[in-house]
């Protein structure tokens, strides 16, 4: 973005002369340089009718400019008699805008700049632009005004609040609205539920066709029944989700075929993945996919050479239209061939080298034998087969990870990993000469390798000798998704590819993890005997419930949908009474003082330092103690409150600061952080370090500490000398 771009700068405006000439000389430094004739950069400030608001003077500030854009208006400037002398004015780059003035749109939208600063720590600038109605991406859905039909995806209704009880009672307030109002469309209620109300922690999400069956969803939630068409959760503040891309052996003939004639978007990404796909092999990829189960080209999908490519394009497809829809995964994460989609989904190659790279790994590990290597049914889900490697056997059968493939008639499939080591030889061979040639680019969203199970390093994932190994050693996924889980902090595995074996596969691995399974979703986009739209909805439902960001109100954007009035908050109305001291108290009291429960009812703490982190919160902010992942913004905190908080547990021997609370949102977090540092001063062994004193000094309001304190004035001193020629 250019200087010119932006129109309007709402300034900070702190009144003074001194800061106001600071402000305006910022502003020609910046924005005011490189001005179309004509178009100057309009200045207006809302304190110059308010007044300074604190904490309020950035959001005011906002609002202003939004109402301005909405109106297409340039606001004047109230109140103002003469502008400052101090700025220079007359050079036309910057002016202030005494009187109300149209907006024009001088290009594709209108902008404006928002600063704020303060004693209390803010220092923000912004930028805001008009936005401008975009047509809906293709592929996004096919909704029509009419509502669904059997052939249109499924919609979702989404209702979410702050407690258990507030969801249910919410639900119940919108099942009694809509048996009131029968003619409300379900397309307007999915859309209005998604685009007018907030998304809190508590989250349900129903999945239906039309209005009868989502409206008998939202009531089987108040009921409390079981119901396949509600998904339910509750989104930590600190859950991260993961894309996990698993392995051929879990697919079937005609995976993708329904999502195929659904969704545009879905149908592209096939062809043009099957297009490269099939210039590489010779054979026509989608052919094979869509293929009946007793053809030829069907038995042909037993084939690593062929599985692996069908199978990369079917998770590349899922993956682009899981994205349309406002999926962003925090990581990525693939077992065996499915790495291979997972680096191209975190952008480290092309469509074209990911797709040569899958091509060589299939024909290589089809050249270790003559057998089929999977078995493949028309609707059956099967077990994953090991990544290439002849020890891969025994290394996931002592971890877990592989029982051997079976077909749905019971006939155990054969596989290649029973080929001598020496295979692994010639294969590490032919893979090194294919990585050398790709193109290695920086991955915009992290990966984390299959056999660590943490994020690796960007510079080493871009080497040849990364992938060779990765992809021809052998995968201790059991290790690596508990790692994942706990050491990247990863609750949900989202999995792009067909079947429910690796689904099930990731909950058996945390079964016996004595306990940590808590917490842990792993919701498949892709189950076979589902329909595959109700399929891929109710994963990415799963996923929300827990914490991942779904757009769904973009679902419903282009498809004729409208805003329609529905049944606000359902508040819990928890009465809060302070007792009257010295006295009998107000008529109409109730008995006892109310005290207030916690805001989310999340994971309790477990560590001593979580108890005293939370503790502090509790006695700091006057609310009942509450859990691991309650943070402390979230609860109320500010940059006082942050101070007094980190006297207090200083005071406990822990090196708190307020720059710690900002930096990290829940006690979990603070907890893990301050530990961090407990061990970096324990392991210095140095006078002063934490081993020899665990007791800080405490800190004063304006969180500095007594030897700065004491420095302070010197430093002023020295800053009121006048300066030096």
């Amino acid at each position: 973005m250019e200087e010119a771009e932006v129109d309007v700068v709402e300034a900070h405006s702190p009144g003074t002369p001194v800061g106001d000439l600071v402000e305006a000389e910022a502003l020609m430094a910046t924005y005011g340089q490189h001005r179309p004739e004509g178009r100057p950069l309009w200045l207006g400030s809302l304190k110059s009718n308010t007044g300074h608001t604190l904490a309020a003077a950035g959001v005011g500030s906002v609002i202003k400019m939004v109402e301005a854009m909405r109106h297409r208006t340039i606001p004047l400037t109230l109140h103002v008699n003469e502008p400052t002398p101090y700025v220079d004015w007359a050079s036309g780059r910057i002016q202030l805008a005494t009187e109300t003035q149209e907006w024009p749109r001088p290009d594709n939208a209108r902008r404006a700049a928002i600063s704020g600063v303060g004693m209390g720590g803010v220092n923000a600038h912004i930028i805001i632009e008009e936005a401008v109605e975009e047509p809906m991406p293709v592929g996004r859905t096919a909704l029509s005004d009419s509502g669904w039909d059997a052939a249109s995806p499924v919609g979702p209704w989404i209702i979410t609040a702050k407690s258990p009880e507030a969801l249910l009672a919410q639900a119940a307030r919108t099942v009694a609205h809509l048996e009131d109002d029968p003619d409300l469309r379900a397309i307007d209620i999915g859309y209005s539920l998604a685009s007018t109300r907030a998304q809190f922690a508590h989250r349900a999400i129903v999945v239906g066709r039309d209005r009868n069956e989502l409206l008998n969803g939202v009531r089987s939630l108040v009921a409390g029944e079981s119901d396949p068409a509600v998904v339910r959760g509750v989104a930590g503040p600190s859950a991260k989700t993961a894309a996990f891309f698993h392995g051929e052996g879990a697919h079937w003939l005609g995976m993708g075929r329904q999502l195929y004639s659904i969704f545009p978007l879905y149908a592209k990404a096939i062809d043009e993945t099957c297009e490269i796909l099939s210039s590489l092999m010779g054979t026509p990829v989608r052919d094979l996919l869509f293929a009946s189960a007793d053809s030829e080209k069907g038995s042909l999908l037993r084939r690593p050479s062929c599985a692996q490519p069908a199978l990369f394009a079917v998770e590349t497809a899922l993956y682009r239209l899981a994205q349309s829809w406002g999926f962003h995964p925090d990581v990525v994460m693939g077992c065996s061939a499915g790495e291979i989609a997972a680096g191209h989904a975190a952008g480290l190659w092309s469509l074209q080298d990911a797709c040569a790279l899958v091509v060589e790994s299939g024909r290589l590990r089809q050249s270790m034998g003559d057998a089929d290597t999977t078995a493949v049914s028309p609707a059956a889900e099967l077990y994953a087969i090991p990544p290439l490697g002849a020890s891969e056997r025994s290394a996931n059968g002592a971890s877990g990870n592989h029982t051997g493939a079976q077909s749905s008639d019971g006939q155990e499939a054969t596989s290649t990993e029973h080929q001598q080591a020496s295979s692994a030889d010639a294969l590490r061979a032919g893979l090194f000469k294919l990585c050398e040639r790709l193109d290695y680019r920086l991955p915009d969203t992290p990966i984390v390798s299959a056999h660590t199970g943490t994020v690796v390093d960007p510079s080493l994932v871009r080497t040849p000798e990364y992938w060779v190994e990765q992809l021809i050693s052998p995968v201790h996924l059991k290790k690596a998704i508990r790692r994942a889980r706990s050491r990247e902090d990863i609750t949900t595995f989202l999995q792009i590819g067909p079947g429910v074996h690796p689904a099930a596969m990731i909950h058996g691995i945390f079964e016996d993890a004595d306990g940590s399974s808590s917490g842990v979703v792993i919701p498949p986009l892709l189950q076979p005997g589902t329909d595959e739209d109700v399929s891929f909805v109710s994963g990415l439902a799963t996923a929300y419930a827990n914490g991942a960001p779904i757009d769904w109100a973009g679902v419903y954007r282009g498809a004729g949908a409208r805003r329609v009035p529905l049944p606000t908050y359902a508040f819990q109305r928890t009465r809060l009474w302070l007792d009257a001291q010295g006295g009998a108290g107000l008529a109409g009291a109730v008995d006892a003082r109310a005290s207030a429960g916690p805001v989310h009812d999340g994971a309790p703490v477990c560590t001593e330092i979580e108890r005293t982190v939370a503790a502090a919160i509790g006695q700091v902010l006057g609310i009942a103690q509450g859990s691991r992942d309650d943070g402390f913004l979230a609860l109320g905190g500010d940059s006082v409150s942050a101070m007094r908080l980190a006297a207090r547990v200083r005071a406990e021997g822990l090196p708190l600061t307020p720059e710690l609370l900002f930096e990290h949102a829940t006690v979990r977090q603070v907890a893990a952080a301050l530990e961090e540092a407990a061990n970096q001063a324990t392991d210095c062994g140095a006078p002063g370090c934490l081993a020899a004193d665990r007791q800080f000094e405490a800190m004063s309001v304006s969180g500095l500490s007594s030897a700065e304190l004491a420095a302070l004035p010197g430093l002023l001193a020295m800053l009121d000398q006048p300066r030096s020629a």
